[in-house]
């Protein structure tokens, strides 16, 4: 079942309310089901900003052949702030998703999933929104403390934020930087992690972030 939706006209202070109160719909654990398709999602701008650019990618799985390809471009009608980044860019992934012919089972989102201040990253606020299994792989930490991860492909330590983890650091190339990888909706934190890790290949990016992330970044 669908989650109830909610309006994209607020102003931050509502946005950071809401993100309080749809954290608690969140699903931290395993209720992935069976995976035949995987999808990944990216966001770009143009003119400054004016317009949002979504990439949606759509893999099979388990050989990580790309199926499908979206892109979808709408206006930019949220400022940017910090820790509210879904409120602008989620518009325009909905509009790729709706494009899509093959519906991923689950989706592995550039950006926070539970790594976020208020629990409530991207990751989330897609896979409650769609009642998907959601997976948070972000570049940056948001939020949270950790210590060294080793050097080595595979390392891993967890990310915690006031004695609770909140996602995993992953070593996911040897002698590159970490990714803070965090569970969005109804994936668990450890099998999240193995996910992604099931996604590499020899980049940094599992394959469908560093597919939609190409699509997102390079077309114009």
């Amino acid at each position: 079942m669908v989650s109830p939706r909610h309006d994209w006209n607020l102003s931050p202070a509502d946005a950071r309310t809401l993100q309080a109160d749809w954290a608690q719909r969140v699903l931290v654990r395993d209720e992935v089901g069976d995976v035949n398709r995987i999808g990944g999602v990216d966001v770009g701008f143009e003119q400054s900003g004016s317009v949002t650019r979504a990439a949606l990618v759509v893999l099979s799985w388990p050989d990580l052949q790309v199926m499908e390809r979206q892109l979808a471009r709408v206006p930019t009608t949220f400022p940017y702030v910090p820790g509210l980044l879904s409120f602008r860019e989620m518009p325009a992934i909905l509009a790729a998703w709706e494009q899509l012919q093959h519906k991923p089972d689950l989706l592995l989102c550039d950006g926070q999933g539970t790594a976020h201040p208020r629990r409530f990253g991207i990751a989330c606020h897609l896979g409650v929104w769609l009642d998907l299994p959601t997976i948070g792989v972000a570049k940056k930490r948001l939020v949270g403390r950790h210590e060294d991860v080793g050097n080595d492909k595979g390392s891993a330590v967890p990310l915690l934020d006031k004695n609770e983890r909140i996602g995993t650091v992953v070593r996911s190339r040897t002698g590159v930087n970490p990714l803070y990888v965090s569970a969005g909706h109804r994936i668990s934190q450890d099998t999240a992690v193995e996910w992604v890790m099931a996604c590499l290949t020899r980049y940094r990016l599992p394959e469908p972030t560093r597919q939609a992330h190409r699509l997102a970044s390079l077309e114009k």
